[in-house]
Parts: structure tokens; C-alpha cells; sequence
């Protein structure tokens, strides 16, 4: 089997490397020392240098102004900013965009994905549900009136839903067969309400109350598997992004403890500090390994034993327990550093902890898991 990436995926992750090269994790002020959000919209500077470089429309057809690439270089490019902590809702952008692409009408396709590809329109996804565990798709129901779609219900923790131009709501529908709905939200909708929230990264968050909001029928996409290959590859997504983390502070870590020394020897040297690296460096190569594995399988949508959904389960599995581990054994091989509002990690720790539960925790993802292979037995 040939696990190497291709070369406009390479260059893809080369681009990535260059645009986030300069970019300071501690650019803006910690979440320690502040009380609400550390900042009022994200890096817009940073959006407009990956819009340059053409990685806001990766995953778009050529036709579209796009690069035509798939789930895999995404992530490439995910795993770079999460190294910087970049600022930019560059998933939620980029899974919405896609699949406005692959499933929405020719009006959203021709208002939203070309300028979104640019980076003149930004979205978000509301992926969080009602409390963060339940499905997203049940927190908000959607009625059919006349040429249109009425919403009601609550989502909490959208990423980026104050700044956001569109937001792309679940919902699910109250007549016929209650499938699920995917509803392109314009922020300041009439009928929609959002509330602020403050994310662990000290990031603003947006819960959306939604009350008979009406969204055209045009603007409502109601294809088969749409709302659940979206959700997929913002998990996928959130994986990639914790592995990118999860290796920068690893990195970290060798610096700092091949600098320091007790008794006269770098504590990197001692049997005790060796081995809890060596576990966490294991614990990123099986977080790599199973997150290529669920990107390779939605790129090629290539059957399996299982749906893609369960190998997205298992890459989530070992994204949230993986980056928690990697954080606390850094921040006890740094010592009091790690606490330092003024050293990197603990804005790290912080950031891999909303990793961790982003789109549920392991323990949600073990039970998806364990319902899928009661629903498709091995044999």
C-alpha cells in the first residue's frame, strides 16, 4: 500500500507552511488574563494571505476558481495552523463551502461558492446541538411553509457565529420523513438571535436561537447524506487540527527538556522523562495513522467493513484522548513553565481541550462506534 501524498497535496501543505510561518500563537491576549473573549473577530490579515494563496477554495472544482483537491489535503493544511494556533475558521469554512458545492441548488452554489472560495463571504457550521452531546441534527426542527423553510430551536457553540456571513444549520424536518436538513442561514436573519459565549481557547462562540426563522426553499439543501458527509469531515477536520497540536507541543517539550538540566544532566536524558515522550509520541502516531485512514476513506469514499463513519469514530477516539495526554505530560515535563501566562503551553493546553469535546468527546464516538458494529457485524 502506497500511504504517500500526492504532489498538489504536498504543495498544498508547502503553501500552508509558508502562509502560517509568521503567524505568533501568543498574538493575541491569553485567556488567563482576560475576562470575556481574547478578541472580537478572528485574523482577518491571516484570512486574506490564505485566500492569496488559494487555500480557501481547496476543496472546490476548477470550474469554481478551486483547486479541485480532497478531504486529505485539507487536513494537510488544517494540521499546519493548528502548529500556530491560527485564528481563522478554516474547517467550518471549508466542509460548509464544499458542501454547498457537492449538494446545494444553483442559487447558493452560484451567490456563495465562488466569493466564499475568494474569501469574501465567510461561514460557519452549527455542529454543537443543543448541549454540546446530543445530535446536532435534533436541536432544530424545520417546517415547510409555502416556497419556504420555518426554523425553530437552539444551537449552541457555533464557532465564529458573530462574524460569520452564513451559518449552515441541521435541522430536522417535521413532515413527511423526518430527514435532515441542511439550511443556509444569512447572519441577521430575521428570527434569529445570537447570544454570546466564550469558548476554553477564550475564542467567541454564538449560541443561535432560532424562532420561525424562514429560509427560502432555494437556500435548503435536502439531499440524502449531505447533513452526515458534512459532519464527517468537520470531525475529520477537528482530528487533524488536534494532531497538529498535539506534534508542536511535543516539539516543545524536546526543546525545553533537552535545555534544562538537574544534576548536571539534561532531564531529557532520564529514563523517567524518555519514556513519557516516547508514549505521547506513539499516541500521535496512532492519532496520524487512523486520521489519514478516515480522510483517505472519504476522499475516495472507497468501501470498507464499516461506514466512513467509523473510521471518523476511531480517529476522533484517538484525537480527544491522544491531545489531552500529550498537553498534561507537557505540562509536567515543563514544570511551573507550563502555568506561565507568558510561555506558549498553556495556551495550547487550552486550545487542545476544546479540541477534545469539539463535536463530542471520546466516550460519544466509542458509543457511535459500538452502534455501528451492532448495526454491520464482521464477519
Amino acid at each position: 500500500m502506497d500511504f504517500t501524498f500526492s504532489e498538489e497535496q504536498q504543495a498544498a501543505a508547502e503553501a500552508a507552511r509558508g502562509v502560517f510561518a509568521d503567524v505568533a500563537p501568543d498574538s493575541v491576549p491569553s485567556p488567563s488574563m482576560v475576562v470575556g473573549a481574547v478578541a472580537d473577530d478572528f485574523d482577518r490579515a491571516l484570512w486574506a494571505r490564505l485566500a492569496e494563496a488559494d487555500l480557501l477554495s481547496l476543496l472546490l472544482d476548477p470550474e469554481e476558481g478551486g483547486a479541485g483537491l480532497d478531504a486529505i489535503a485539507l487536513c494537510l493544511v488544517l494540521r499546519e495552523s493548528a502548529k500556530v494556533l491560527a485564528r481563522v475558521p478554516l474547517l467550518e469554512h471549508s466542509a460548509a463551502v464544499a458542501t454547498i458545492q457537492a449538494h446545494g441548488g444553483p442559487e447558493p452554489r452560484s451567490a456563495l461558492v465562488a466569493r466564499a472560495g475568494r474569501g469574501e463571504l465567510v461561514l460557519t457550521v452549527a455542529a454543537s446541538g443543543r448541549t454540546g452531546h446530543d445530535p446536532a441534527e435534533l436541536a432544530v426542527t424545520a417546517r415547510q411553509d409555502g416556497d419556504a423553510w420555518l426554523l425553530d430551536g437552539v444551537q449552541t457553540a457555533v464557532p465564529w457565529a458573530q462574524t460569520a456571513d452564513h451559518i449552515v444549520v441541521p435541522a430536522r424536518s417535521t413532515t413527511g420523513d423526518s430527514r435532515t436538513l441542511l439550511a443556509v442561514v444569512p447572519r441577521g436573519q430575521e428570527g434569529t438571535d445570537i447570544a454570546e459565549q466564550i469558548s476554553t481557547t477564550g475564542e467567541r462562540l454564538g449560541e443561535l436561537r432560532l424562532e420561525s426563522a424562514r429560509v427560502p426553499a432555494a437556500s435548503v439543501i435536502d439531499s440524502d447524506g449531505a447533513w452526515e458527509e458534512l459532519r464527517d469531515l468537520l470531525t475529520t477536520g477537528t482530528c487533524a487540527l488536534a494532531l497538529g497540536l498535539g506534534e508542536r507541543v511535543l516539539r516543545m517539550s524536546g526543546e525545553y527538556t533537552g535545555k534544562r538540566e538537574q544534576f548536571g544532566f539534561p532531564v531529557a536524558t532520564f529514563q523517567a522523562v524518555a519514556m513519557q515522550a516516547a508514549d505521547r509520541y506513539i499516541d500521535l502516531r496512532a492519532m496520524e495513522v487512523t486520521l489519514w485512514q478516515a480522510a483517505w476513506r472519504i476522499a475516495t469514499r472507497a468501501p470498507g467493513a464499516l461506514p466512513a463513519a467509523g473510521d471518523v469514530a476511531v480517529a476522533k477516539i484517538w484525537a480527544a484522548e491522544g491531545v489531552r495526554r500529550v498537553v498534561q505530560t507537557a505540562q509536567h515535563l515543563h514544570g511551573g513553565f507550563g502555568a506561565d501566562v507568558e510561555y506558549p503551553l498553556h495556551r495550547y493546553h487550552a486550545w487542545a481541550k476544546q479540541l477534545e469535546l469539539s463535536l463530542g468527546p471520546a466516550a460519544a464516538h466509542e458509543e457511535a462506534l459500538g452502534d455501528l458494529l451492532a448495526a454491520h457485524p464482521l464477519s
